[in-house]
């Protein structure tokens, strides 16, 4: 039973996550810059948190706090910022291929390099289809580059995003954190910590903007990607581990490809569905792997 909710949990994330991405790359379209994407997701996440964050901030210990600090180093503040940094350079179809594509596989790495964790196996094999699909993903968006484009600076955002996000899924699974208290500390660390240099030094265009597309971006970046997705992913990490968390989100490329179609007008060649293919089939192949 904790499993399948652990798979449900993960399922929902790859929703949030997709929706994350077309969302994203709206804000980075608009006038808004990517200091103010991570405004709004932290002042809004923050501000629903609030209750909760001032509660564990209050029970927990130095040790436990050093952890938090760290993991919303990681998968906040070192997500969030190159990710929206990335949307403002690079089509959606970019960041389902190196953010949530790229997270399995840098997961992958650091526990083998890090852990001694060595992909074998069904795990080993999926990892291997879903990198050939990504591959092919990739293929089909990088090979038309513009000339004088900036888009493979955002496509580096995008690999650091993943990788922070890697090694935040690691930490948590490694210290057993719960998951709801995880994420009300990421979000109330990051918004303290960002907040205040935001509305000090940063640029800011947030009265450039209609109030449509400050709603639409406040309560997606900060209610469902920061909170709710925050909520499901961690508990997903916790019950079904962040290798099979981080697999099922090797589905979000696709969805994301083929959500951008109609929503951002990026193409869907024969190629990218070939690729699309391959990471779910790795992707349902390694998260379906039974844990002895």
């Amino acid at each position: 039973m904790q499993a399948r909710s652990g798979y449900l949990a993960a399922l929902i994330v790859v929703c949030c996550w997709s929706g994350f991405n077309i969302v994203s790359r709206l804000g980075g379209k608009s006038a808004l810059t990517p200091y103010d994407l991570a405004a709004l997701r932290f002042g809004v996440a923050g501000l629903v948190m609030l209750p909760l964050f001032i509660r564990v901030l209050r029970d927990i210990d130095r040790s436990k706090l050093i952890q938090y600090s760290c993991i919303a180093f990681f998968g906040s503040l070192g997500y969030a910022l190159p990710v929206y940094t990335g949307f403002s350079l690079a089509p959606a179809a970019h960041a389902g291929v190196l953010v949530n594509g790229g997270i399995p596989f840098l997961t992958a790495i650091i526990a083998w390099l890090a852990l001694g964790q060595k992909p074998q196996g069904r795990a080993a094999l999926a990892l291997s289809i879903a990198l050939a699909g990504i591959v092919m993903i990739g293929l089909q968006s990088f090979t038309h580059l513009e000339t004088g484009s900036r888009q493979w600076v955002g496509d580096l955002c995008f690999l650091y995003g993943a990788l922070s996000w890697a090694n935040a899924g690691l930490l948590m699974r490694r210290w057993q954190l719960k998951p709801i208290d995880t994420t009300a500390m990421m979000v109330g660390l990051s918004a303290a910590v960002y907040l205040p240099i935001y509305i000090l030094l940063l640029p800011k265009h947030l009265g450039d903007v209609s109030f449509d597309v400050l709603l639409l971006q406040g309560v997606y970046q900060g209610i469902i990607a920061a909170t709710l997705a925050g909520i499901f992913y961690n508990h997903a990490n916790h019950t079904i581990g962040p290798h099979k968390a981080s697999l099922m989100l090797a589905l979000v490329p696709g969805i994301t490809a083929v959500a951008a179609v109609p929503l951002l007008g990026e193409s869907l060649t024969l190629l990218a569905i070939c690729g699309v293919t391959l990471v779910t089939f790795g992707a349902v192949l390694g998260a379906t792997q039974k844990t002895h």
